[in-house]
């Protein structure tokens, strides 16, 4: 059985990598760097490109391709109409549940 923090993080890890791309287009490996300066939403490539491609077929990010100053052209995901939208929806839903579920554990605490 996985622990908790893991599938907690697993849980969240779409909503980070739509919240990452709503700030501004990323590539794959850019996404994994900005989620391992986040404690807890570390996250390998091999589980950041499976998850792109999910969105990608779900039509909730574009691609493109651009050149890159050093080495290969990268692909960069962008969210699409439809990924601005599923993310708003998801952030809402996550913040209202986060903010009624710390409340809860401060009660607990105290």
């Amino acid at each position: 059985m996985e622990d908790v923090p893991t599938q907690l993080r697993k849980g969240a890890l779409e909503l980070a990598v739509l919240a990452l791309l709503a700030q501004q287009p990323r590539y794959a490996v850019e996404i994994v760097d900005d989620l391992a300066q986040r404690p807890g939403l570390e996250a390998s490539a091999g589980t950041i490109y499976p998850l792109l491609t999910r969105l990608k077929n779900s039509g909730l990010v574009n691609t493109r391709w651009h050149e890159s100053p050093v080495g290969p052209p990268r692909k960069y995901y962008t969210l699409s109409t439809s990924g601005v939208h599923h993310f708003e929806v998801q952030r809402d839903a996550w913040l209202r549940l986060s903010t009624a579920l710390i409340t809860l554990l401060k009660e607990v605490q105290s």
